[in-house]
This record gives C-alpha cells, structure tokens and sequence, in this order.
C-alpha cells in the first residue's frame, strides 16, 4: 500500500500543479483517518494503561470516602487479553458501556419487581467485560464488607462486577445505592449467621450452586468471598494462565516462591482457600462444579471448602508443563494453579508474617482468615490496615478520642529468647497500660485509640513453637488486636448496670488514616505526665507555650474531670504515657463495674506444644495475683477465662 502511494506521489510531481495539490489531500487525509482508527483501537483512554497498571503501594487498596448519591465515574475498556476460550458470539452484550456503579436510582422511581433481579444469562451479560465478571454474596449483616468489596473494585477502575443478594434487604440497600445487584433465592436471615453454623454451611451450598449455575452461561467467573479486598487489578494476572480451568487461593503460610509466580504447587501442603478462586468455563471446570454440588447437596454436613479440597485432591499432578505452574488435578484433565499467598494474601501471610513486605511485592488481594473474634475480628482487621469502609462519623466520634504513647523497654521486645514467658512479660506489660487506658476513657467518656500491641510469638489453632517453621514472621511484631483481645466482647453492648458504661475504641491506626476529617486532625492536645512537686507540675488546665499540658502522675478521678472539663471541645487528647497516671475511681461500684467489663476484653494464647489443654488465659489484673506465671489449665475446673 505504501509503495503505490510513493509511486503515485511520484507519477503527480511530474503532472501539473493542480494534481500535487491534490494528491497531496488525499494522502494526508487517508494518513489522519488510520491515526483516529488505530488510537480508537489502541489509545491508554480505553482501558490499556489501567489495564497494566497498578496503585502504589503506599496508598493501594485505603479507603476514602464513598461516592455520594449521583456521583458519576469514567469506567475504562481494556483490551481483551488473549485466552484459550473461544469468542462469545457477537450479539452478546460484552459490557463496553457497563452502567456505572454508585450511581443512586432517582428518588422518585419505584423498586422494581424482585423477578427483574433473578439470576439469568442476560442480567449477567449486563455486567460482563472481556468476557469476565466478578462475583461475592452475602446477606445484610455483611452490608459493610460488600460496600467495602465493591468500593475497592471501582476505586480500581473495574466495574464487571455482581453481588449477589440473599436476603431482600441487603437486594434493596445495595440497589438504591447503585450497586449491581442480583437475587440469589436464598431467602436468608439478614442477622450475621456465624462461623461453622448450619446456616454458615448453608451459604457455602449457595456458593456452589451459584458456580455451577453461571458457569454454562459461558463467562469467566472470579468468585470472591465478602470478608476479603481487592488492593490491585488482578484480571492482568489472571490472564497470564489462560490454559488454567481454576486458579485458587490457598492457606499456604509456608513461601515456596518469592517472586509474583503461581506457587510451586508440590509445596503446597495447605488447603485451597476458596475464598479467592478464579472458573473458566471450560468443559472440565463445568463437570467439577457440578460434581461439588452434588456432593453438598448430599451431605448438608459438609464444609463447602472441604468438599472442594477433597474433589480436586483426587489427583494431583503431573505439571501441564515446565513453566506455567499448573497442574492437573482431579480426573486428569482439570488445570489448576495456586495463587501465591504472598501477594493474594491470607490474614497470616499479610497481617502476621507482611510477607509482601519482606519480599518487596505488589499484593492483590486481602482475604481475613487467620483471625480471631468472628465477624467483629475481620472488621477491625480491615480497618487496622486501612482498607475497610466506614460512614464519616466513625472518624468523629461523640466525645472525641483519647490515645497513647505506649512505654516499652527494649529489654522486654528483644533481650532473651522468645519464650512463652517472655511473650507474655512483653504483652502483660502493655496490658497493664491499656487497662489504665480504658479507665481514663471511660472516665473523660471519650473513645480509645487503641495502641499497636507487640507479640514475641504466634497465635494459632494448635500447639506450636512460637512461630509456624518455614513462614517469615518476625519476632517480636506487631500482631493484630484479636491475638490479644476479644475484638467481639469489646465492641458488644453489656448490661451497663453489671458492666458499667460501653467504652469506644478505634484500630491503632486510626490517627493515620487518610479518612480522618480535618476537624479531627486540627484538633489536638498533647499531655505529658509529670512528677506532682516537681516545678511547673501541677493540676491546672493552662497549656505550656509550646501547646502541650502538663498533668500530674497518679491523679485521681475528681483530678482527671475538672482539668479536661476544660477540654470537652478537643477532638484528640494524647497522653505521653497513662503508667501511673490514675489511681482509681472513687466510686468503688462504678470500679467494680469496670473491672467486671474489661476482664472479659482479653482472650487466650495458643498453644503449647504437647498440651492438653495447650492455651494459656490472659489476665487484665495479672499484676494484682503473686506469683501468677503463664502456664495452661491444670484441671478442667481452671479451664474457664478469669472472671
């Protein structure tokens, strides 16, 4: 084509002036017309540079604020990434104009019937890009987590997303905020149904039946649990494989790669954790999920997760090839790949070990397994690494907040070996400061800010030697709040005439997060404890110069309410420290009442090796018992939490 336009150039040089001038035309036109063409394929604007690219790590998967009502969003096309699945017929709506998400229905218009949310192939053609779509479900009490979910997603440009509804409240709340919503007719309690329960296994079944529903429509399925987040596209790496028929998350906390690969699978000795896992809809991915099903629905015992280990288990191997990392597995003919658990990380491999951290890698994803304290445990998790959504009055509490400076000698974070003794010196310590914490709280009616809490060994299920052999946790490091308390009984409403009035308290992140308003940030007050009798250390509530207060060690609590009554209108109160900083309430009622609460806020370790029973209670008021030593239960009477 470009040697006849240079042998037409050349034949009109030779001919009049009039024919240069018009061929000249006709060849700049035709040269414009291929730029638009090609960019129209090719330009960043459609998707190409969000395709590959990624938020930094500093700020990838935190939280903002949600979209208001109407806001409205450019949601990019990316290019379909090359796969070994045929096309899907052209008259398939591929989601190249998807609708965007949090864009609220107008006020005035009607819920539209339940029937118009009923799981089709067209409802979910609606939302399909490049032939993928992105799936969780839940029920109403997960409202939180799934905003989260979806919030996560859109902040990353991805909108081929659905949730699946199954309760009518959660269908509606998610509907009238412009989130793409389907029935899943499970007509389920819209109460958090609890871990292990038969209605927790009943939401397993749902999961599969739902697999093996939307799989013959013919889209790629990435099925997502609800408690887990997206920190970076992973429909990039997804499509590295597209030979493999499922790509699953694991358990696996042990590195057997420290690079982005899929993890070396004859390494992996954990279960498939199917909270994260990616279907193609090819023949031998249909016939597992019909299989599964099948087996649940046989056996209302069965934990969804179990049943799919056991079914794909049935064979393992040999490697589809040399480099790939997939395997075949259950008849033969099944691919399948594992997802490395450093970058699709579990609630261990990200919140214990960082092990993205260590080995200096991107993660995509975040999934809370590994916790403690049930539902409450993962919510507080996601909020200690500022990645879950909260409404705006979180971060401004009523009362305001109170925080410290936690004191730690070195000698208790690294002298010695890491023993359970001098895990538990090292926490106890920190215990101590956390309970005087709570007191001034409660007592300034304020929320607490609660402080990082240094481990020097693990918690798990069962006994071990402080650390799981082979992981990357370090020691000491700073473990998640559930390790140590009772996330659940912190933040559930007790009986106040038995426990005293509720005390707020915030992740140890709070203060850092990017959601803070500004009326909290600019509204500050810095309080250093000093020696009663010593110059310049005295109750009064004149602040230094420099801004900060001085207040007097071992104040009582008359002390406490007259100096910060002064300061009802300062967001944030920091303490230097709060060692010795109260004596105690006058009220001894009201101190019973307190000590009644926050016994119950702490938990358990686990475990010791060649125990039965291997855990050890933590005590609030382990101070006040001589000669107390951490050792597990002796007798089955002493087996109970000390209250």
């Amino acid at each position: 084509m470009v040697e006849g336009w240079r042998n037409g150039f050349r034949e009109a040089t030779n001919s009049k002036p009039l024919f240069v001038t018009i061929y000249a035309t006709v060849i700049i036109g035709v040269l414009v017309s291929s730029f638009y063409v090609f960019s129209a394929i090719y330009s960043p604007t459609n998707g190409s540079t969000s395709w590959l690219s990624s938020p930094p790590l500093s700020t990838a998967g935190r939280i903002h604020q949600l979209p208001q009502e109407n806001a409205t969003f450019q949601t990019p096309v990316g290019p379909p990434p090359q796969r070994a699945l045929p096309p899907p017929p052209p008259e398939e709506d591929q989601g190249n104009s998807l609708s965007k998400i949090w864009v609220s229905p107008p006020k005035d218009k009607k819920m539209p019937p339940l029937e118009t949310f009923k799981l089709t192939k067209e409802l979910f053609g609606e939302r399909v890009k490049d032939n993928v779509i992105i799936v969780t479900f839940g029920n109403y009490a997960f409202m939180d987590f799934i905003l989260t979910w979806v919030k996560h997603l859109t902040d990353l440009d991805i909108s081929n997303l659905l949730v699946g509804a199954m309760d009518t409240k959660l269908l509606e709340a998610l509907y009238w905020k412009g989130v793409p919503v389907f029935d899943m007719g499970s007509h389920m309690s819209t109460v958090d149904v609890g871990w292990g329960s038969p209605t927790f296994h009943k939401m397993g079944r749902e999961k599969v039946i739902l697999i093996d529903s939307v799989l013959p429509f013919g889209y790629e399925l990435l099925m997502c649990d609800t408690d887990m987040v997206w920190l970076k596209n992973p429909l990039p790496y997804l499509a590295r494989y597209p030979d493999a028929d499922v790509l699953t998350s694991s358990d696996q906390v042990v590195p057997t790669v420290v690079d982005d690969s899929l993890d070396i699978w004859q390494q992996v000795g954990a279960a498939y954790n199917i909270g994260i896992f990616h279907w193609r809809p090819t023949e031998s991915a249909k016939k597992l999920a019909k299989e599964w099903k099948e087996m649940l629905l046989a056996d209302d015992k069965v934990w969804d997760q179990n049943g799919f280990n056991e079914i794909v288990r049935k064979q393992l191997g040999p490697s589809v090839d040399g480099d790939s990392g997939l395997f075949y597995a259950y008849d033969g003919n099944l691919k399948v790949g594992i997802l490395p658990a450093s970058i699709f990380c579990s609630g261990h491999t990200y919140f214990v070990q960082a092990m993205y951290q260590q080995l200096r890698l991107e993660p995509y994803a975040l999934h809370t397994t590994f916790q403690y304290a049930g539902t409450e445990g993962k919510r507080h998790r996601l909020r200690e690494g500022m990645v879950f959504f909260d409404p705006p009055e979180y971060y401004d509490a009523p009362g305001g907040f109170i925080s410290f400076k936690p004191s730690i000698p070195k000698s208790l974070l690294l002298d010695g070996k890491h023993t359970i003794e001098s895990h538990f010196i090292l926490v106890n310590h920190q215990m101590k400061q956390i309970r005087s914490a709570l007191a001034i709280a409660t007592l300034l009616n304020r929320t607490l800010v609660m402080p990082p809490i240094w481990c020097r060994l693990d918690r798990l299920w069962f006994g071990h030697p402080g650390t799981l052999e082979g992981s990357m946790t370090r020691q000491p490091f700073i473990c998640p709040l559930d390790h140590v308390f009772e996330v659940n009984i912190m933040l559930k409403e007790l009986p106040e005439d038995e426990f005293g009035p509720g005390i707020g308290i915030r992740e140890y992140s709070f203060l850092d997060n990017p959601s803070l308003p500004k009326q909290v940030k600019e509204s500050w007050l810095d309080v250093q404890l000093c020696q009663e009798g010593k110059e310049g250390c005295e109750a009064t509530n004149i602040t230094s110069p420099s801004g900060f207060l001085k207040f007097p060690k071992r104040s009582n609590e008359d002390t406490f309410k007259a100096i910060f009554s002064s300061f009802n209108d300062v967001k944030v109160i920091k303490f230097s420290s709060v060692e010795d900083a109260f004596t105690g309430f006058s009220d001894k009622g009201r101190e019973e009442r307190f000590r009644r609460r926050v016994k119950r806020y702490v938990g358990i370790w686990c475990c010791e090796e060649n125990k039965t029973p291997g855990h050890i209670y933590y005590d609030m008021y382990w101070d006040e018992k001589p000669g107390w030593k951490p050792v597990p239960p002796q007798t089955p009477e002493e087996d109970h939490p000390p209250v």
